[in-house]
């Protein structure tokens, strides 16, 4: 019998998980925010390593971080209902690989700041547009997810620059210098005040240079073309259409566009 009642339970308990973590109700939302402020907050924590780790609070910040990124695999993994699905995710190893870091801190660099790539898993999950919409950004969610993407890289990059090039010098400075050169290669202006020595540094800048000005592009084009809904015709596939679109553009036929601000 207590066998029979824990499986019901279980059941109900990962149901409950899905739907908060992939759901699209209110519930859901408010608790998907929740997990990018606490994801914000760890990141914070990285900013502060510096000044943080010669100080007895720095590993039980350390370890209660990792205690809770513990927690939200064990969570999300119940939540997935499919081991392989959840362990074929990019996202589920780059927690693993965080969540190492933070176990080891004195053999292995704080890659907390990886933490940000989350900020982008939720970007690119429906429940985003419903965020929008009740924000009322609805057409402005194309730039919205284009500034995102660019930000997440920028902080990305930002990251992995002050952790193998500055994280020796003041937090503050460090941070700063590493910032300063990511915007500076990835806008292409190339002062050459700050660069990276060797050629692991030249291949840290060729790569910036390349996605970063991709996504300055992809935001440019974002902000200037007209707004456009996604809804693919059912007759040519044609995805992107004006928002009062009585006719695809591409073979004319016609469209039943649902009004999302019904």
């Amino acid at each position: 019998m207590p066998e029979e009642t824990s499986k019901p339970v279980t059941r109900t308990l990962r149901q409950r998980l899905a739907r908060l973590y992939f759901g699209h109700d209110t519930a859901a939302i408010r608790f998907q925010f929740a997990l990018m402020v606490i994801d914000l907050a760890i990141i914070a924590f990285f900013l502060a390593g510096p000044y943080l780790r010669d100080r007895p609070s720095y590993l039980i910040l350390d370890y209660l971080i990792a205690a809770w990124i513990a927690l939200e695999l064990v969570a999300q993994g119940a939540a997935s209902g499919s081991v392989r699905r959840y362990f074929s995710r990019p996202m589920t190893w780059l927690d693993i690989f965080v969540l190492a870091t933070l176990l080891f801190p004195q053999w292995l660099f704080n890659f907390a700041f990886l933490r940000v790539a989350r900020i982008w898993a939720v970007a690119q999950r429906p429940v985003f547009k419903l965020m929008l919409r009740r924000l009322g950004l609805r057409e402005q969610g194309d730039v919205v997810t284009a500034f995102i993407n660019l930000f997440v890289f920028l902080f990305l990059v930002t990251g992995f620059v002050y952790t193998f090039f500055f994280y020796a010098e003041d937090a503050g400075t460090g941070f700063i210098d590493a910032l300063y050169f990511t915007v500076a290669t990835v806008t292409t202006t190339g002062f050459g005040d700050i660069t990276l020595p060797g050629t692991f540094g030249k291949l840290t800048s060729i790569v910036t240079m390349i996605i970063g000005i991709s996504l300055f592009v992809r935001l440019a084009q974002a902000i200037v073309r007209p707004y456009k809904v996604t809804f693919p015709c059912p007759e040519c596939g044609l995805q992107r259409h004006d928002a009062d679109a009585v006719h695809c553009k591409a073979c004319g036929h016609v469209l039943n566009i649902p009004d999302e601000g019904a």
